[in-house]
């Protein structure tokens, strides 16, 4: 098949690249903004064809459509730093949610039938009780920031495109994942990041954290990347499924476990410039549906991920 990824070179994107270059047996072409790190892409760039696009501009994306013609789309460009949304609103919003809609005219312009995946977010639950977990995916979407909001759009667009015009849309709403490769600017990979300088002398035995207390649901970037390559090939146009553990993990938790992987003594201070306007405090999934309709379970221990995580930034940190 012919594989697009928009956002290819990012977290999630350069891990679903590696999943389908595996077998050998796809196409893969990838979108680009022309800035953009390429790090993450360095190990397999001469074996996909990358196309610089801001999904922002309807008339880059119509030309990408036009000449790859994908069987299948993965959407994952957005702008997908919770604590930038709240900075930055306005572009959060037009870059979500506009791109999304450049893709899907594209897609109806260009006269094409491909599955599409949408990236959704369990951030797009925000306020849940605890009575409501493991959230399903019918639980009520209370988003607490504004890239919530705009992925609850996303996901409410995939729907309203698929019963329109008879896209073939699926929308998985991810829990937490890390992983090698997680951005700097996210809590699992920004801890391991100033764990590992303290280990190398590069800072003073000082960890900067924002709010420890919340609940998250985590996964492996490499279980997700395989989620998303299932949710076309075997689930189901028109519906949404989560992508999760189904095992909450306090933050603080998931920062103790980093620090005694690594063996640093090191001192906790609380930076207020970390914590959020309003903050979602449980996510915790239930992935059943996904499960029943795919076969898919995650394999890969949250110990692990974080000794990979730790190892990506040794390497990165010299």
């Amino acid at each position: 098949m012919r594989i697009l990824i928009t956002g290819i070179s990012g977290f999630a994107g350069s891990h679903l690249a590696e999943y389908f270059l595996d077998g050998g047996k796809h196409e893969v072409f990838g979108t680009i903004k022309w800035r953009s790190d390429r790090q993450n892409i360095i190990g397999i760039q001469d074996k996909i064809r990358l196309y610089e696009c801001d999904i922002k501009d309807a008339f880059s994306v119509n030309t990408i459509i036009e000449q790859i013609k994908p069987d299948q789309i993965f959407h994952l460009a957005a702008q997908s730093y919770v604590l930038f949304s709240w900075r930055a609103p306005q572009e959060t919003l037009t870059t979500n949610i506009i791109g999304e809609v450049n893709l899907f005219e594209a897609v109806r312009g260009a006269k094409l039938d491909p599955y599409i995946h949408i990236a959704g977010s369990s951030e797009e639950y925000g306020m849940v009780y605890p009575d409501e977990v493991p959230i399903k995916e019918t639980n009520p979407l209370r988003p607490l920031s504004p890239y919530g909001v705009s992925k609850v759009t996303q996901d409410f667009l995939g729907y309203q495109y698929f019963k329109s015009y008879g896209l073939k849309i699926v929308r998985t709403r991810a829990f937490n994942h890390t992983g090698p490769r997680r951005g700097a600017v996210f809590a699992t990979s920004n801890f391991a990041k100033q764990i590992i300088e303290i280990e190398k002398g590069k800072r003073k035995p000082v960890i900067q954290v924002g709010n420890l207390e919340a609940v998250r649901d985590f996964l492996d970037v490499r279980d997700v990347a395989k989620a998303y390559a299932f949710s076309l090939s075997k689930g189901e146009p028109g519906e949404v499924y989560n992508i999760s553990s189904g095992v909450g993990v306090k933050i603080k938790d998931m920062l103790d476990q980093l620090i005694a992987l690594s063996k640093v003594n090191l001192k906790i201070e609380t930076d207020p410039s970390r914590m959020r306007p309003s903050d979602v405090e449980l996510l915790i999934g239930s992935t059943e549906k996904f499960k029943k309709a795919t076969g898919w379970k995650p394999v890969i221990p949250f110990e692990q991920t974080l000794m990979d995580l730790l190892e990506y930034w040794r390497q990165r940190i010299t």
